[in-house]
């Protein structure tokens, strides 16, 4: 038995902030300032010229990632983020970057303030824990 007993189930953030086309919007113009900020250079060049395979990649994670269809897990596995970006030259710079464009799309994609706000404290630790430049990885991986 749930122990929710009388209480409705809290509806996933996937669907609170719109569904897919809201997912899909974020991403389009997360990528959208990663090419138009100055700030962003740095991180922009470390995807390639064309973002179209990335950014149905990223739409699949933050879809499953919200609550939502669980595509990406079922073409991609576990998401191991940091095992899959260690490639990559990570360090504030590019977390403050990276998180200045999602911040932008977040404002711009997300309505309810009291949700974008959820989802801010969600991933800025998240972007934090992808840091791995000598010198600057995150707490307790240094």
């Amino acid at each position: 038995m749930s122990e929710n007993k009388g209480q409705a189930e809290t509806p996933a953030l996937f669907h609170l902030i719109g569904g897919q086309a809201t997912v899909d919007a974020m991403v389009d113009r997360f990528y959208d300032r990663m090419d138009a900020l100055p700030e962003a250079r740095g991180i922009r060049a470390l995807h390639a010229a064309d973002l179209g395979a990335i950014r149905e990649v990223l739409k699949k994670y933050f879809a499953e990632w919200l609550g939502g269809p669980k595509r990406y897990s079922s073409e991609r596995g576990h998401p191991m983020l940091r095992a899959r970006h260690l490639p990559f030259p990570i360090g504030i710079a590019e977390r403050d970057a990276w998180l200045l464009c999602m911040n932008g799309a977040l404002d711009e994609t997300i309505a309810d303030a009291q949700v974008r706000e959820h989802i801010r404290a969600a991933i800025t630790p998240l972007a934090d824990w992808m840091r791995n430049k000598k010198g600057e990885a995150p707490p307790g991986q240094g």
